[in-house]
């Protein structure tokens, strides 16, 4: 992985469905090798169930996220300026990343990425859309940064 960054952070509009659902993962496919956080332009929802949920259908666990945004990682002491690489999962993410270049020097992605908040109105339609988001998310980080380095629980190496 030394052509990877060694630092990722991910974003999206509230740091409650999409961005943690991607840290979780590039934590759980990683590990170590890549230091990992995600934040969001705002801080006003706690993390969603359904993203716990389909996250933990392939092993990742998310009930304990805390939703934090932009803001509060730097009222807490994150120096954004350490990422490698911001990736940036709606458009609203992508403007607030890309004001962030003003100061520091970091390398901005983006990933357009369904939404799925709001979509269906039975509990099996919604766990659709947030797996349809959680497989997009997938897909498009497997492509990326390659296949998971971390052998999945239960195998030996």
């Amino acid at each position: 992985m030394a052509d990877h960054p060694t630092s990722v952070l991910f974003c999206c509009d509230h740091n409650a469905v999409r961005s943690p659902m991607a840290e979780g993962m590039m934590k759980k496919f990683y590990g170590q090798e890549i230091y990992v956080q995600s934040a969001g332009v705002y801080n006003d929802m706690e993390i969603d169930g359904f993203s716990i949920a389909v996250c933990e259908e392939i092993g990742i666990e998310l009930a304990r996220h805390r939703s934090r945004s932009f803001d509060e990682m730097q009222d807490w002491g994150d120096d954004l300026a350490a990422f490698d690489l911001v990736v940036a999962l709606s458009p609203a993410s992508q403007r607030r990343a890309l004001e962030l270049t003003r100061y520091f020097h970091l390398e901005v992605e983006y990933w357009p990425v369904l939404d799925p908040t709001g979509l269906g109105e039975a509990r099996d339609e919604k766990l659709k859309s947030y797996r349809e988001t959680r497989d997009q998310i997938r897909a498009r980080m497997l492509e990326r940064f390659g296949p998971p380095t971390v052998p999945p629980a239960g195998t030996t190496t």
